[in-house]
């Protein structure tokens, strides 16, 4: 959330700022709620000071034998004005921090302008995309061919949006779970958590989910209690540090988990409808990582390579993009996508976001560090995916694809797999020297 104060001193900067990425800040109803509530603080000052002069004076009046009935009655009237004057500031600071919580991150001028993935400005591209002999299949007509998607029978027992993965379909999507947790807690540095799938309303709120996209929520709950399922483990792995105050020396934290991630798609309007691109459930391994803010840009530029690592791990083709002003996330400030090549679509699409939320969610959260004063400040945040499991497996099995319908996964697969194809008929086929180690009794 943002600090009023701040954005009232920097006046036209951050409207202008704001409407990079299509929203109006109306400046003068912040600086009347700014007003009234700093009115409202220094006219309760002002009574409690009366009301303490009034009690003294009515101890010292009784003492002396004087008359107190009249003091004891202004006493009365100040305690009155009092709740008056706290009740409104109650209201004044409710409302002024609704609008502050509407209020989008400011993005960076480092954001190219535009309000679409057509203005993203492309940064690198790695690998080189696969030129079929053939006619590339989808990957639903490929994992459907060989019986391990199925989707029929996920929409029986969902509806829409949602899949079942079968035998070496699900065998796949372990070893890209366990895969990526092992680059990330072996390799890049992250810890590993295990964290709830529901949160509450405050844990939606630090993050920047709440309270402008509830309707794409999914919500439960118990009694009076109300639960949402998260969307991505950043939910819980950023606020685990909400309302604390994390020593310097512990920056960075880094942190990782593998959760499911449910969204309702509310805006999606039918957008990637077929297969596993964008479902209601889906399955994801999340980076988080928290830090100060003049080093914020560095520690996204650092999971960006963490990310990347994945693909390049996995044989896929892919780019880099920056993401328009008009196009990044309510939270974040500045917004790298990484998207990888999908043979059928014969374009790249996004696989990976990876933004940096500059202090936006640490105010939120009231998740803080201390300045080289040992003063507390708020902390800055960056997160992205590394890497969502459904659509990794759709680039895996659609770039990997064979001419008779079978998949030659990438080397880095066997020794989670102990085979390196998958065939036509959705079983697997060990490769030789695979097959010779198992028979010895060393699997890698």
């Amino acid at each position: 959330m943002h600090d009023a104060r701040v954005l009232i001193d920097m006046g036209e900067e951050a409207v202008r700022r704001l409407a990079r990425r299509g929203y109006t800040l109306d400046l003068s109803s912040l600086e009347s709620l700014q007003s009234r509530r700093n009115q409202s603080i220094q006219s309760g000052d002002e009574l409690r000071s009366e009301a303490k002069r009034v009690a003294q004076e009515v101890q010292q009046t009784a003492k002396a034998g004087g008359d107190i009935s009249a003091l004891k009655d202004t006493a009365r009237k100040l305690k009155e004005q009092i709740r008056e004057t706290e009740a409104e500031l109650e209201r004044t600071q409710e409302e002024l921090t609704g609008l502050l919580l509407g209020i989008p991150n400011l993005p960076s001028d480092d954001a190219p302008d535009g309000d679409s993935e057509e203005f993203a400005v492309e940064q690198r591209r790695v690998g080189n995309p696969p030129a079929f002999p053939f006619e590339p299949k989808d990957h639903v007509d490929l994992g459907e061919g060989m019986g391990i998607l199925d989707f029929g029978r996920a929409t029986k027992l969902s509806g829409p949006r949602f899949s079942v993965l079968r035998g070496v379909g699900a065998a796949l999507e372990r070893a890209l779970v366990t895969l990526f947790l092992d680059l990330h807690t072996r390799r890049h540095g992250y810890v590993e958590h295990a964290v709830p799938f529901l949160v509450t309303r405050k844990t939606m709120t630090g993050t920047g989910q709440l309270p402008k996209f509830e309707e794409d929520l999914f919500k439960t709950g118990v009694a009076d209690r109300d639960l949402f399922l998260i969307p991505t483990a950043e939910v819980p792995l950023t606020n685990l540090y909400a309302d604390e105050i994390i020593p310097p020396a512990e920056l960075p934290v880094a942190l990782t988990a593998h959760t499911p991630c449910f969204r309702s798609e509310a805006g999606s309007y039918g957008r990637d409808t077929r297969g596993l691109i964008r479902q209601h459930q889906f399955s994801k391994v999340e980076m988080v990582r928290i830090t100060t803010a003049d080093q914020a840009r560095a520690e996204m530029e650092k999971m960006v390579g963490h990310a990347e690592a994945c693909l390049k791990e996995l044989d896929l083709a892919y780019r880099v993009v920056t993401l328009a002003a008009g196009d990044t996330g309510f939270s974040a400030q500045l917004t790298y996508d990484i998207e990888v090549w999908l043979p059928s679509q014969g374009t790249y699409r996004e696989i990976s976001s990876v933004s940096d939320f500059g202090t936006f969610q640490g105010r939120r959260g009231g998740i803080r560090t201390r300045d080289e004063n040992g003063k507390p400040t708020p902390a800055a945040t960056v997160n992205g995916s590394g890497l969502p499991i459904g659509r990794t497996l759709a680039a895996v099995l659609e770039q990997h694809q064979q001419a008779d319908g079978s998949v030659l996964l990438p080397e880095t697969l066997v020794k989670y797999l102990g085979y390196r194809r998958i065939k036509a008929d959705g079983t697997p086929s060990e490769a030789p020297e695979v097959a010779r180690v198992i028979e010895e009794g060393t699997r890698p």
